[in-house]
């Protein structure tokens, strides 16, 4: 949850929602109202040539990858996926990112006094 309010609003200076957890609580959506990586793309239509392949681009998919980098930094391995995108029509924007596992932490042994 800091990730998203904090991280996105420092670095992209957007606001960012966390809900739909999981029953297990290993599971969230991130909800973003405004994605200012969509901000100059316009997707080609339908009858363009390529436009069904272009169309499959998944432009925020990067924020995916920061989202999952963070939590690596902290020892949790996540999963993270677009599933909705207003640049393909929908109201908002959502990651879905699903725990995997929390890594042991490794850098500890090197660190260690002898």
């Amino acid at each position: 949850e800091v990730v998203a309010k904090v991280g996105f609003k420092m670095f992209l200076g957007v606001t960012a929602e966390v809900g739909g957890f999981s029953q297990d609580q290993r599971s969230f959506s991130v909800y973003l109202q405004d994605n200012p990586l969509s901000t100059f793309v316009e997707l080609p239509s339908e009858s363009a040539q390529g436009g069904d392949d272009l169309r499959r681009l998944k432009y925020s998919q990067i924020l995916c990858g920061v989202i999952r980098g963070a939590l690596e930094q902290v020892n949790l391995k996540v999963e993270c996926s677009i599933v909705r995108d207003t640049l393909k029509g929908d109201e908002v924007n959502e990651i879905r990112v699903d725990l995997k596992e929390v890594l042991a932490d490794g850098a500890g042994d090197d660190y260690k006094e002898e």
